[in-house]
């Protein structure tokens, strides 16, 4: 288990150091319901991080907040719809100086936290974007594993606008097994 926390900590050292590239401002949803937001968000495509690049049947889940908090589950079969699955509980906070709900931070190892923002989440709460102003990392969700096509690229096309690198991008595949 110490080999695992210390992937993390390097891993978030590694995402909060600085870049040469000036990005603009990343969008974010101008208001977020926390609580429609809780729930399971099956990710349909990522530019995924080291943890995640072989993710099959991925799922974040957001418990309502409580105390400041917003207790996460991240779980994912590792390597094939029938692969080992794999389970992190990271924590959000919201950050308060913004009143949208829609900037967090993901706390996977303390005292590290990285940014998180909610780009994009549909009236009905069915879709959402999530990014990072270093357009290093995207996740594309969804209420359910599978979206129609036209959905899909309409969330590719936010992915696109907001300076992503789509070649990046990568579909998670979701199923049982055959």
């Amino acid at each position: 288990m110490n080999h695992l926390r210390l992937f993390f900590v390097l891993a978030l050292l590694a995402g909060c150091a600085s870049t040469a590239i000036d990005y603009p401002p990343l969008t974010t949803a101008k208001a977020v319901d926390l609580d429609r937001f809780a729930g399971d968000w099956y990710v349909i495509a990522s530019i995924p991080t080291l943890l995640e690049k072989n993710a099959y049947n991925a799922i974040e889940s957001y418990k309502p907040p409580e105390n400041g908090k917003i207790k996460t589950t991240f779980r994912f079969n590792e390597g094939a719809l029938d692969g080992e699955e794999k389970r992190f509980h990271p924590t959000g906070f919201v950050d308060e100086s913004e009143s949208s709900n829609a900037l967090w931070r993901m706390q996977f190892v303390w005292p590290f936290k990285a940014e998180y923002r909610i780009v994009y989440v549909s009236d009905d709460y069915d879709l959402t974007v999530i990014g990072r102003s270093k357009r290093d990392y995207v996740w594309i969700m969804a209420r359910t594993p599978v979206v129609p096509e036209h959905s899909y690229q309409s969330l590719v096309n936010i992915v696109r606008l907001e300076g992503y690198d789509l070649s990046a991008l990568r579909k998670v595949p979701h199923g049982k097994p055959e």
